[in-house]
């Protein structure tokens, strides 16, 4: 994985959607405000997203579909999207979103806290040749 930096064109132009907005509307709003205006940003940028997917969380053990998430957008089909407008990011949220990575099929989710004073958003990677899972997954 040395020197590849997974769906580039996509999180560069994602990113640059989170400071569109954060730089319109500052820190100040409630999170479901920050969520729709996303929308509108992501549709004018036309980068398809799915509002509150259904996202299976599988067994390391068998591989098995055994519960879901519903984090508040899937980028692209590729990127799971976490928006938070809180006065700072916690570490039970950097480590619940990990955890997400860890058993689904998805290696990028982005941490976006629209309330912190020093807006920065959090790429996270876990790369599916990581999971053991998916070798002996029996639900697709």
């Amino acid at each position: 994985m040395e020197g590849k930096f997974l769906e580039q064109g996509l999180s560069y132009q994602l990113v640059g959607c989170f400071y569109t907005v954060r730089n319109l509307y500052g820190s100040g709003h409630r999170e479901v405000f920050y969520d729709r205006v996303l929308d509108e940003v992501l549709a004018a940028e036309e980068i398809h997203f799915i509002n509150k997917p259904r996202v299976s969380l599988h067994s390391i053990q068998t591989g098995n579909a055994i519960s879901f998430i519903i984090p508040d957008k899937l980028i692209g089909g590729k990127i799971l999207l976490e928006v938070k407008a809180k006065p700072f990011t916690t570490n039970d949220d950097m480590g619940q979103v990990l955890e997400y990575l860890r058993i689904t099929e998805y290696e990028i989710l982005y941490l976006v806290n629209f309330g912190e004073k020093y807006f920065q958003p959090k790429r996270f990677i876990y790369t599916n040749d990581r999971k053991s899972f998916l070798a002996h997954k029996s639900n697709p």
